[in-house]
């Protein structure tokens, strides 16, 4: 079982608030520069993204409004969320609830079926460091929208229980639209591909799943789903400009294949996995 849920969202929304939502500026470095001894943190122990502020691309020019009362998107919005309610009870909803949790080191191992391979800090420490920046730099990507639309989460509108109802309470004041955590989990799917490209079918799959997890969860609209991705994508493009990144990438891609020699396991029950990630949640775009 994860060792925190949805709450590490808004925790971390907060966090970014404080710390004025910058990181440092990357280093002007050559290509095969390595990447910083010291990564720069936003609080203790939270590391910074590797972009600028000014670098983010900006959720509140780039995404539309939510959809509009009345609206076929709206509609449509609302006939997911039903069909993910079905799921309450089954091992998709219990998948949905360890995908919420964006704590590391748990957070680290949510590819890692997908990768067929483990992450952890000890082998992996690139890799993780890619998973936590990357993850900074895609919820700040998702922040002005939410906070100019402030959108009302399906739980709030349908009373019923979401997949982690101790949080419940912090995402009634957390905007649902655009979704961070769709963001985080596809620029993750991303970045991951460029890493491994050889698994990129499996982990562009497990990306799309882990944002449904976010509608089974019944945290989010479809459209805040749709758009979270949207902003993932344009995080990612960004990011292929930033040289320590690349740096990271280079050293990821190296170690990894050290460990899929070496044999580290996933360290998750991948068939257990795979078998509620079967369940398709009908109408999902």
């Amino acid at each position: 079982m994860p060792r925190a849920t949805a709450r590490a969202f808004p925790a971390l929304l907060g966090a970014l608030l404080l710390a004025g939502c910058t990181s440092a500026p990357a280093p002007r470095a050559a290509e095969a520069a390595p990447a910083p001894a010291a990564v720069p943190e936003i609080r203790p122990g939270v590391p910074a993204g590797y972009l600028p502020a000014a670098a983010i691309p900006d959720s509140l020019a780039l995404v539309p409004a939510p959809p509009a009362a009345g609206s076929a998107a709206l509609a449509q919005d609302h006939a997911v969320m039903k069909a993910a309610l079905a799921l309450r009870g089954t091992p998709r909803f219990q998948q949905a609830t360890h995908d919420a949790d964006l704590d590391f080191p748990f957070a680290a191992g949510t590819f890692t079926c997908a990768l067929g391979v483990g992450i952890d800090a000890q082998h992996t420490p690139a890799t993780v460091r890619l998973l936590q920046r990357t993850l900074m730099d895609a919820a700040i990507s998702t922040r002005a929208a939410k906070e100019r639309y402030q959108r009302t989460r399906p739980f709030v509108e349908n009373a019923a229980p979401t997949c982690t109802p101790d949080d419940e309470a912090a995402l009634r004041g957390n905007g649902s639209y655009p979704s961070g955590h769709v963001a985080i989990g596809w620029t993750w799917a991303l970045v991951l591909s460029q890493v491994a490209p050889e698994r990129t079918d499996a982990l562009l799959a497990r990306g799309r799943n882990f944002g449904e997890s976010r509608l089974v969860c019944n945290v989010h609209w479809q459209s805040d789903m749709l758009q979270g991705r949207f902003m993932a994508s344009g995080t990612f493009a960004r990011l292929q400009a930033d040289p320590v990144f690349r740096a990271d990438v280079a050293a990821a891609t190296r170690e990894l294949a050290d460990a899929r020699v070496q044999g580290l396991p996933p360290g998750r029950d991948c068939a257990a996995e795979a078998a509620a990630l079967a369940q398709p949640l009908q109408g999902a775009l």
